[in-house]
C-alpha cells in the first residue's frame, strides 16, 4: 500500500551523489530498477532521471522489518529512501556514475506500487517501437530517452540565452492563421463562429516574422511549433519544432556569422565538440556537381566525376543516347570495392533504379588489374583506359556510372554514394561536419503544373546580378538562400527576403499569380511593404532533426516526448479520434461517408 511523503524532502537526485558525500545522511526518491534478494541481503537499484544508486539492506546494519519490506519491492515501484552514503564494501562498478558508493538505509517508503510493465525499462530497448509508443510514459523513463530530453532542454535554454545576448527578442506568433496553399498541405481548423471558414496551423512563422521586421522589432526569435500535413519519414513529423529567427538591416554574411557562433557554442557546451569557424561554404551548383545532393555529406569523399566529354564519342548506346538528349554521364569511384561480388553489384543496380536510373554501368578492377565491366564490349581498350584514368581508377576499385538528364544522374549517384558509404562503414556519427550550401536556384520547374514554383518560398530575394533574367530566363536566377547542412542532413535553412514591392510583384508574376490572387493570399504583407520595410533576412532550424544528430539517433521520434507514427496517429492517446455529432453541428460540419469497395480475392 502506498505511503505518503509525510514531509519527507528529497536532498539529492540519485546520480548527483559521489564519494564526496560519504558519511552524509541523504534522501533519494525514484523508481526501483532492480531488486536482488540474496537472503538477509537485499540490493535495490533506485533510478531517477540523473541515473542509478544502489541501496543495500543488510542484516546487522538495517532493521529486519526494513529488509523484509525491501524484499517485496518490484520493478517500477516508486520509493523514497533515507540513509547514509558509504563507500562500496563490495566490487566497484566502473560503468556507473555512482559505482563507488551505496546507501545504507534507515527508512524506506513505498510511494506508489506498479504493475509489471509491458516491457523492461532499460537502455537500448529491443522492444518494438509500436509497443514503446503505446506506453510512451514508460518508454520515456529509459535512461537514453531521459538523456535525449535533457539534451533537448539544454539546447533550447542555451539558444534562448545566446540569442537574447545577441539582441534578439523572443516573440510568439499565432497558431491559428489563414491558409497559404503553396508548399505542403495545411492542417485546417474549422471555425465555430465563422461557419464554413477555416484557420490553418502554421507551417512556419514566415509571414509574421517578416511583419515583425516591418514593425521595427529588429531581431526576433522563437522556438516555434509548426505543422505540415505530409507523408512521414524518420526525420519528419506532422508537428515539429523550429528555432526561428529574423534580422533587420543585414545580408547573407550577417546571418551566417551569428548562426556559426550559435552552433559553435551549442556543440561545445552540450557535446564538448569543437566546431571550427568559419564553416565551409559551397554553392548549390558545386554541391550538385560534386555530390549529387544539395545537402551533401562531406564526412567522406567518393565525389561524382563528370565524364561526358571523355565518353562523348563512345559507341555505347546508353552513354551516347543520354548525351544526345542533353544529359550527362557521371561516375563515382568506390575505392577498394573492385572485388564486390556480382550479386551485390546487381543489388546496387536495383537500388539505382529506385532513384530513376534505367540501369547502372560499372567497371570492377581487380587487385591484379583485371577488369569486369557491363559495357566493355562496346568500347575499345584505349577508350576504357582513358575512362578509368578520368575516374582516378586504380587496382581494386569499383567504378559506377549513370547516364541521363542531370536531375536523374544527380539523384541516382547522390543516393548511391551514401549507400556505398554506409556499406563501407564510412559514416561516423561522432564526426560532425557542417557545410553552408548557398546560391540555390530561385525557382524550379514543376512538370505537373507546367509552371515555375519557388524552391524555398515566394519571399526569397534573387541575387541582384540575376534580376535581369527574371523575365527572359527565370530558371537561371539564383536566390540569396542558404542552408546549413550537417552530415548530409539539412538542419536549417533561410534566405534574404524581398523587401522591394516591385521585385515582390514580379516574383508573384513569374510564379503565375495574378495581382488579385497575390492580394488575396498575401495582401496584409504587401500592404505592410508600402509603409517602409527594412532589408531583412532569416533562418530556421529543425530543432528535432538537429537534436537527433547531436544525440546520434536514427529517428526524430527518439528525441521528441510524444511523437506520431507513420500514419500521423498517436498510439498512446489514439488521436486522431472521432468527435460526437453535437460538436460537428456546432461547427456546421458533416462527415461524408466514404464507401470503399473491397476488391475480390
Amino acid at each position: 500500500m502506498a505511503e505518503s511523503m509525510k514531509g519527507l524532502k528529497r536532498t539529492h537526485r540519485c546520480a548527483e551523489l559521489s564519494e564526496v558525500n560519504a558519511g552524509e545522511t541523504v534522501t533519494v526518491m525514484g523508481w526501483v530498477q532492480k531488486n536482488r534478494n540474496k537472503g538477509g541481503l537485499v540490493f535495490v537499484d533506485v533510478r531517477d532521471r540523473s541515473g542509478l544508486i544502489q541501496v543495500v539492506f543488510e542484516e546487522g546494519k538495517t532493521d529486519e522489518a526494513l529488509i523484509e519490506k525491501a524484499a517485496k519491492l518490484r520493478s517500477e515501484y516508486v520509493v523514497a529512501v533515507t540513509g547514509t552514503v558509504e563507500r562500496r564494501s563490495g566490487a566497484v562498478n566502473p560503468n556507473l556514475a555512482t559505482g563507488g558508493i551505496e546507501i545504507v538505509p534507515r527508512e524506506l517508503r513505498v510511494l506508489a506500487e506498479s504493475e509489471t510493465p509491458p516491457f523492461p525499462v532499460e537502455e537500448n530497448s529491443k522492444t518494438r517501437e509500436e509497443v514503446r509508443l503505446k506506453y510512451r510514459y514508460l518508454d520515456l523513463r529509459r535512461p537514453d530517452m531521459q538523456r535525449n530530453l535533457m539534451m533537448r532542454s539544454k539546447v533550447a535554454t542555451l539558444t534562448r540565452q545566446f540569442l537574447a545576448d545577441e539582441g534578439f527578442l523572443e516573440i510568439e506568433t499565432p497558431i491559428l492563421i489563414g491558409s497559404t496553399p503553396e508548399g505542403a498541405r495545411d492542417y485546417l481548423v474549422p471555425s465555430r463562429i465563422h461557419q464554413g471558414r477555416f484557420y490553418a496551423l502554421p507551417q512556419s512563422p514566415q509571414l509574421f516574422k517578416q511583419l515583425l521586421m516591418c514593425a521595427g522589432c529588429d531581431r526576433y526569435f522563437q522556438i516555434a511549433k509548426c505543422f505540415r500535413d505530409e507523408d512521414l519519414r524518420a526525420d519528419r513529423q506532422p508537428e515539429f519544432t523550429q528555432i526561428d529567427m529574423e534580422l533587420s538591416f543585414v545580408d547573407v554574411d550577417d546571418v551566417i556569422d551569428v548562426n556559426e557562433r550559435l552552433l559553435k557554442k551549442m556543440f561545445e557546451e552540450v557535446l564538448g565538440v569543437s566546431v571550427p569557424l568559419p564553416i565551409p561554404r559551397m554553392t548549390w551548383q558545386e554541391a550538385m556537381d560534386r555530390y549529387g545532393s544539395d545537402k551533401p555529406d562531406i564526412r567522406f569523399g567518393m565525389e561524382l566525376t563528370d565524364v561526358t566529354e571523355t565518353v562523348k564519342d563512345s559507341e555505347f548506346a546508353v552513354f551516347k543516347d543520354a548525351i544526345e538528349n542533353g544529359g550527362t554521364v557521371r561516375g563515382i569511384n568506390a575505392k577498394g570495392q573492385g572485388g564486390m561480388p556480382r550479386k551485390k553489384i546487381d543489388k546496387l543496380v536495383s537500388f539505382a533504379k529506385d532513384y530513376g536510373a534505367k540501369g547502372l554501368a560499372y567497371i570492377a578492377i581487380g587487385e591484379d588489374g583485371s577488369r569486369k565491366s557491363s559495357f566493355a564490349k562496346f568500347m575499345t581498350e584505349e577508350e576504357m583506359t582513358v575512362l578509368i584514368g578520368a575516374m582516378g581508377g586504380e587496382n581494386g576499385d569499383l567504378l559506377l556510372f549513370a547516364a541521363d538528364k542531370n536531375k536523374t544522374v544527380w539523384a541516382v549517384l547522390g543516393a548511391l554514394r551514401l549507400e556505398l558509404a554506409s556499406q563501407m562503414g564510412l559514416l561516423e556519427k561522432d564526426d560532425y561536419r557542417f557545410l553552408w550550401v548557398t546560391e540555390f536556384p530561385l525557382l524550379e520547374w514543376d512538370e505537373e503544373e507546367q509552371r515555375f514554383t519557388a524552391m524555398h518560398h515566394p519571399f526569397t530575394m534573387p541575387m541582384e546580378e540575376d534580376l535581369e533574367f527574371l523575365d527572359s530566363n527565370p530558371g537561371k536566377v539564383r536566390a540569396k538562400a542558404y542552408d546549413i547542412v550537417l552530415n548530409g542532413n539539412e538542419v536549417g535553412g533561410g534566405s534574404v527576403r524581398i523587401f522591394d514591392p516591385e521585385i515582390q510583384s514580379k516574383m508573384f508574376e513569374v510564379l503565375g499569380f495574378t495581382p488579385e490572387q497575390a492580394q488575396e493570399q498575401f495582401g496584409f504583407l504587401l500592404t505592410a511593404f508600402k509603409y517602409g520595410v527594412p532589408p531583412h533576412a532569416g533562418l530556421a532550424y529543425g530543432l528535432d532533426r538537429l537534436i537527433m544528430l547531436m544525440a546520434k539517433e536514427d529517428s526524430i521520434r527518439d528525441v521528441m516526448a510524444f511523437p506520431k507514427v507513420k500514419d500521423a496517429s498517436d498510439l498512446m492517446t489514439e488521436a486522431p479520434t472521432a468527435v460526437d455529432r453535437k460538436q460537428l453541428e456546432e461547427l456546421g460540419l458533416e462527415i461524408a461517408e466514404v464507401c470503399q469497395e473491397k476488391s475480390e480475392g
